[in-house]
């Protein structure tokens, strides 16, 4: 039996996709390569383990339902992990139609390319701490009201989990969804703020940060993160009746998964001055649209469920960032 695993090039697809592989399962990777950020990188990430024996790539958008059936076609997929999505809150400003295609059309295709698989076990699936909106009360926790969006990007991610319940609801489909909080780590994304920090800082170049610094963010490192990822994939809800959401018995779970640590942006930038021996030159700019001033994960259902334990903080992922943006770029 064989996992899928969307979004394969990208960040955490990648992160997760070699982790499986080194447990012996076999992956089947799909992506599509857009250009929303260096088409290289995700080429160089591809390389890292397109040799391996048990992985096999596939070109394909999923938000093109027949082109997703063709490309899958006579795989026996047991276990999706979906990864795949049009990321980022400010690109939603400019750019509001591929959040659209890809988060709400891709999303359904998914789900109902898994409620016609005979050898279907779980779906594990992306969604985003951007989903808690304006809420203000701390840590987030997963029972309170996100009805609050303050970007388009998080009203997908909550579309998501809505559509998610449903098809639980429906067709019994074990499903999990997880609330990312600020992935950051080796292979990482030009379009984060340690990448585009880095970047200028080793340039000479200055920084921009925004609400003049008053931000906190719950930084996760990927090695904690793909170990939530694979371990929500290895328990499934059970349909047994038993509430999974509120009020509803469909096998259906939405996790936090953070680093239940929030942390100030200043911080964050002087473990990056002090990993890179330069001082930042700082324009402090006012909150931007659709960014939130603080996140902070309650990670207790996810803690007692499955386990998770996140170990690193930003004292050693932060240079463990660096060491490896420095190897990738030959600096």
């Amino acid at each position: 039996m064989t996992i899928l695993v969307t979004g394969v090039a990208g960040f955490i697809g990648f992160h997760t996709t070699k982790k499986l592989l080194a447990r012996g399962e076999r992956v089947v990777g799909i992506d599509n390569l857009n250009d929303y950020y260096s088409v290289a990188l995700k080429e160089a990430r591809l390389a890292e383990i397109e040799s391996h024996e048990n992985f096999t790539f596939k070109k394909v958008d999923f938000s093109d339902f027949e082109a997703l059936k063709a490309a899958l076609a006579g795989e026996k997929i047991r276990g999706v992990i979906h990864l795949g999505a049009q990321a980022g809150v400010r690109y939603t400003l400019t750019n509001p139609f591929a959040y659209a295609q890809t988060n709400l059309i891709g999303h359904l295709n998914v789900m109902e390319y898994c409620r016609h698989l005979d050898s279907f076990e779980h779906l594990v699936y992306a969604s985003s701490s951007s989903v808690y909106g304006g809420n203000t009360e701390m840590p987030f926790s997963v029972t309170d009201r996100v009805d609050n969006p303050v970007s388009l990007y998080a009203a997908t991610k909550k579309s998501d989990e809505l559509m998610s319940q449903c098809y639980s609801h429906l067709y019994r489909m074990p499903q999990t969804g997880l609330r990312f909080f600020t992935v950051y780590g080796p292979w990482g994304r030009p379009d984060m703020a340690l990448w585009i920090f880095t970047e200028n800082i080793l340039a000479g170049k200055p920084i921009r940060v925004f609400n003049h610094g008053d931000m906190m963010r719950d930084f996760t490192y990927v090695d904690d993160i793909v170990a939530g990822v694979i371990g929500c994939l290895d328990n499934p809800p059970v349909d047994d009746g038993s509430i999974h959401a509120v009020g509803s018995t469909a096998p259906h779970k939405v996790y936090n998964i953070g680093n239940h640590h929030s942390e100030k942006l200043t911080r964050m930038i002087e473990i990056l001055e002090d990993s890179l021996g330069r001082k930042a030159e700082k324009i402090l700019e006012p909150m931007q649209p659709g960014d939130v001033k603080e996140t902070y994960a309650d990670i207790s259902a996810i803690q007692e469920d499955i386990g998770f334990q996140p170990s690193t903080r930003i004292e050693t992922g932060i240079p463990n960032f660096v060491n490896w943006y420095k190897t990738y770029h030959n600096l």
